[in-house]
């Protein structure tokens, strides 16, 4: 597909990345030359400069050819005057960037007025990635599939925890023990999908799924739910943090917000009057020790500054908090925060290149069976998808144990009707039914890709 990349910031590059790496034929539209220069050494794309708003410039670029539009500039209002200026120079979708919390309320209609197809907004779904993280503490990370009814929660195994030890297999016999799928587990930088001889270690990073009850079911066998979030305190008064204090208040959590500019902490106690604002620097220890930190039941770091959020996080560790979530955007630092014990970690920029990849891989195969769901697991290692099968595809009705399976990937869970499957090898697929696959591989856009007869 012909995909052009409108503005060359931390989302632009990273999805032109990907993109190029799933072969598409990409083209990036920037006005500054440094960026463009860099992004010619590192990447295999084409570049245009000029304003990605330019009817010029946009035809320069072949906007008139173009499959999809991703605009990720600054502003939102370049993003959507640009989406609006390729699609009726005759680009099929277009996908915008807009993050202000003003145009969140009328968002539909600007969709169905510019002619968007998707709308981006980063900070909205990082919050709301996080505001699961504090409803379910114990997990490293939560995915849902087949309208909520699967889930798949990744935590870190400790010495105490019960499945520490054994074989998969033999776990299935444990007595009392609810039965869930072990999906993916990354240990020591690798990622593992087990077979039942698989043992699970102390430190391993380990995903399970399986319907919602049985999972709940499991953390309580496993006594990891036990806390319940109560108080939470915010490093940054941005918007990731006005997006989740709009979703924790409700939900019956207090709320503490600490920001550093006079000026917008003044705004934000105007409008979030059921937040605690607190008017300080959130890296200070001796401030956070003041507001209580220790009395916290999660403490979330959402600062401008990677590296702020990654010190004053493992600050928060050491003082006993029981729930840290830090917001990181840096791959390279992915390691060295796991290594530490910061488990929870989110990126708004990982969120939003893996709504793009959906998107784009639903286009590419929309003859197919497209992909309904798309999560990067691990840093990216590894990725868990949806579909949604179709009625005349090869594999319908035939044991999975008749059928090949791509190696490195896994049929993780089969959702037929309200029936949540974890298929073993004489289960089968249906037409309709949703299939949730799991695979080391990238760049997967259909299930027959998967497996086959």
């Amino acid at each position: 597909m012909r995909i052009l990349v409108v503005g060359d910031g931390k989302v632009g590059h990273t999805i032109a990345e990907q993109l190029t790496r799933e072969k598409h034929d990409v083209v990036i539209i920037d006005q500054d030359d440094e960026v463009l220069n860099k992004c010619e050494d590192t990447l295999d794309v084409i570049c245009v400069r000029g304003n990605g708003a330019n009817a010029k410039v946009l035809l320069d670029a072949q906007a008139d050819r173009a499959d999809i539009l991703i605009a990720t500039t600054a502003s939102d209002e370049t993003n959507m005057l640009c989406g609006l200026i390729a699609k009726r120079l005759g680009t099929k979708y277009i996908i915008a960037r807009i993050r202000d919390p003003e145009y969140n309320d009328s968002l539909t209609l600007l969709q169905r007025e510019l002619g968007i197809d998707m709308a981006l907004n980063p900070e909205r779904a990082t919050a709301l990635e996080i505001s699961r993280l504090l409803r379910f503490p114990f997990a490293s990370n939560i995915e849902s599939f087949a309208k909520g009814r699967v889930e798949m929660v990744e935590f870190r195994a400790q010495e105490h925890d019960v499945v520490v030890g054994h074989a998969l297999k033999d776990l299935a016999r444990m007595r009392g023990l609810p039965q869930v799928l072990y999906a993916v587990i990354e240990r020591d930088d690798r990622v593992i999908i087990p077979t039942g001889d698989f043992i699970i270690q102390a430190g391993d990073r380990v995903h399970v799924a399986g319907e919602m009850v049985t999972i709940t079911a499991y953390f309580q066998y496993l006594g990891k739910n036990s806390l319940r979030v109560r108080r939470v305190m915010l490093l940054g008064g941005g918007r990731i943090s006005y997006y989740l204090a709009k979703m924790l208040v409700p939900m019956g959590i207090r709320v503490n917000m600490i920001e550093i500019n006079e000026r917008k902490a003044t705004l934000l106690s105007e409008m979030l009057p059921d937040v605690k604002m607190i008017y300080g620097d959130g890296t200070d220890q001796e401030l956070l020790d003041q507001e209580g930190l220790r009395d916290m039941d999660a403490f979330v770091t959402l600062s401008d500054r990677d590296e702020e959020n990654l010190m004053t996080g493992l600050f928060a560790v050491r003082q006993g908090v029981p729930k840290v979530i830090v917001k990181n955007n840096r791959v390279a630092y992915a390691g060295i925060i796991n290594s530490l014990g910061l488990d929870s970690v989110v990126s708004p920029k990982s969120i939003t290149c893996a709504n793009i990849l959906r998107y784009v891989r639903g286009r590419v195969n929309s003859e197919g069976t497209k992909v309904e769901r798309l999560y990067r697991l691990m840093d990216g290692k590894a990725e868990a998808l949806e579909f949604i099968a179709r009625p005349g595809d090869p594999y319908i009705g035939i044991p999975l144990k008749d059928l090949r399976t791509r190696p490195g990937a896994l049929v993780a869970v089969i959702v037929r009707k309200k029936q949540v499957i974890v298929p073993f090898g004489n289960d089968h697929i249906e037409a309709g039914n949703s299939v949730v696959i799991l695979t080391r591989d990238s760049g997967i856009t259909d299930l027959n890709e998967v497996i086959r007869r």
